[in-house]
């Protein structure tokens, strides 16, 4: 399943050049995971209480044309790559007319205890409707 996020760039998100501010990506990207793991019924709240995390460990981020002002981008997620200790997340973002404007990769971690682990059954399941 993609999940797709959609939010309008506002001026405070964006450089002298009225583009999305580099780091303003990262924001966007996390948003937009955060709300597809809401769609998925494993929104980071539950998984507080089950005493997992969710860590990114590597960030791989092509910039292919400007995010720019006031437009109304599509984030897209799903889940490359899935095991029960790590994942593949590729997010790509669309500006109003479809064109492919920025790509990431990103290495998530499933951490109990500060240290990787193995995600029991029922939270895998749930991730695997991301994939």
């Amino acid at each position: 399943m993609i999940n797709d996020f959609k939010k309008r760039i506002y001026g405070y998100e964006c450089d002298i050049y009225g583009h999305l501010n580099n780091a303003n990506y990262l924001h966007l990207l996390e948003s937009a995971r955060s709300e597809a793991l809401q769609d998925i019924d494993m929104p980071i709240e539950k998984l507080l209480r089950l005493s997992w995390h969710v860590y990114v460990r590597r960030v791989e981020m092509d910039f292919i044309k400007a995010v720019v002002l006031d437009d109304i981008v599509s984030v897209r997620s799903a889940i490359l790559e899935l095991n029960k200790v790590r994942s593949l997340w590729l997010q790509e973002i669309y500006d109003s007319t479809g064109d492919l404007c920025f790509r990431a990769h990103i290495h998530v971690v499933h951490v109990r205890d500060g240290k990787p682990a193995r995600v029991p059954e029922d939270i895998y399941s749930c991730f695997c409707k991301l994939a």
